[in-house]
């Protein structure tokens, strides 16, 4: 009989490959990951690999709300990367502090994204700078010039707060 832990390891890894695509789970969620649960409903909450935090499971939707973190975990392991939206490198400062990413400062994104999803935010180098929820879908966000693109929830505080990282 499975224990415990190796129940909730497949259950989140299986909600990953879902919403991320095939074998992200894996990539995200190792072995060595802690699953934290909610101490009302005892239903699964947060999940850490040793102190750093790699997401959230939304309890209203049941999927993942991505940290900085986990989003590097994903974009160094996803071959294809899904779910990512590139932005001009003069913008990724502020996006890096936390600030909303413009339809007029994507340079590219995925033509799957659709609306409200999780996405990842990439600098013109290809590096994670921020995580958020779509506002448009990938293929708007490539033609719009005006609005919101993505709502940016966590930015890469540490390298906004030092940039030579």
């Amino acid at each position: 009989m499975p224990d415990k832990n190796s129940e909730l390891l497949h259950k989140i890894r299986k909600v990953a490959d879902y919403q991320f695509g095939k074998g992200a789970g894996e990539i995200l969620f190792p072995e060595e990951v802690s699953v934290v649960l909610s101490k009302r409903t005892k239903k699964i909450r947060h999940v850490y690999l040793g102190d750093k935090l790699l997401a959230t499971l939304r309890p209203t939707v049941g999927l993942f709300s991505l940290t900085v973190e986990g989003a590097r975990r994903l974009a160094c392991g996803m071959k294809p990367l899904r779910l990512w939206v590139q932005v001009q490198d003069d913008v990724a400062a502020f996006i890096e502090r936390g600030g909303d990413v413009f339809a007029k400062h994507v340079t590219d994104a995925d033509g799957e994204i659709r609306l409200m999803e999780e996405v990842i935010v990439l600098n013109g180098k290809q590096e994670v700078i921020a995580v958020g929820k779509a506002v448009l879908s990938g293929d708007e966000m490539k033609v719009f010039r005006k609005g919101v693109a993505v709502k940016v929830r966590r930015g890469n505080l540490e390298k906004a707060k030092n940039p030579t990282l």
